[in-house]
């Protein structure tokens, strides 16, 4: 396929591409920097290119959504497998978490985002219960209990994406934190949080 826009031509899969110049914009501006007109004009097409291949704009931040899940899933699932004990598994999962919100600004602010609730967008939906599921499976593992295996996946959610924010939003810099020192306190923080949910 190819468009065009001031004498300027994108070859190949414009789909792909815009989901990719999307993903590259958040990470740059964080989602409220992220428009359909934007990235038309990163992605160097004319302003009504992206709508042939998505209806709307929450069509394509879903997409961009499923991305990032797929992406997260990835570095959690990897994360895991690192570690033979539950516990310490958890914790490396947060930590997981809190490194690639940082590095590409995005998270659980992208996945549920205005817009992306609703039946058309089951496909983002069921992704994001496979990346919920590796935590809920660790945490009913290390919780006594059920509701008590709830509550830490919240807090865990909390607690990651809290550290991650912290960092971008220049708090954690200010204090001379490095990423790999911000995410090694997520870390910490989320195993302090399993030992107060199991000892408790």
């Amino acid at each position: 396929m190819i468009q065009v826009m001031g004498g300027k031509y994108h070859h190949g899969d414009l789909r792909a591409e815009l989901v990719r110049v999307s993903l590259d914009l958040i990470a740059e501006q964080g989602l409220s920097g992220f428009s359909v007109a934007q990235v038309a004009k990163r992605a160097q097409v004319s302003p009504g290119a992206p709508y042939r291949h998505f209806a709307t704009r929450e069509a394509l931040l879903a997409e961009v959504a499923r991305n990032i899940v797929c992406q997260l899933t990835d570095r959690v699932a990897t994360a895991i497998a690192a570690h033979d004990d539950p516990a310490d598994a958890l914790a490396a999962a947060a930590g997981a978490y809190t490194r690639y919100l940082i590095e590409r600004r995005a998270g659980l602010n992208v996945i549920y985002a205005d817009g992306l609730q609703g039946p058309d967008y089951a496909e983002l939906h069921e992704a994001a219960r496979g990346l919920t599921d590796q935590f809920l499976m660790l945490s009913l593992t290390v919780a006594p209990d059920p509701p008590t295996g709830l509550e830490l996946l919240e807090q865990l959610f909390t607690q990651a994406h809290g550290y991650g924010t912290f960092h971008l939003d220049g708090i954690f810099v200010k204090q001379g934190y490095s990423v790999d020192q911000v995410v090694a306190k997520s870390t910490e923080a989320a195993r302090i949080a399993i030992a107060g949910r199991t000892l408790g």
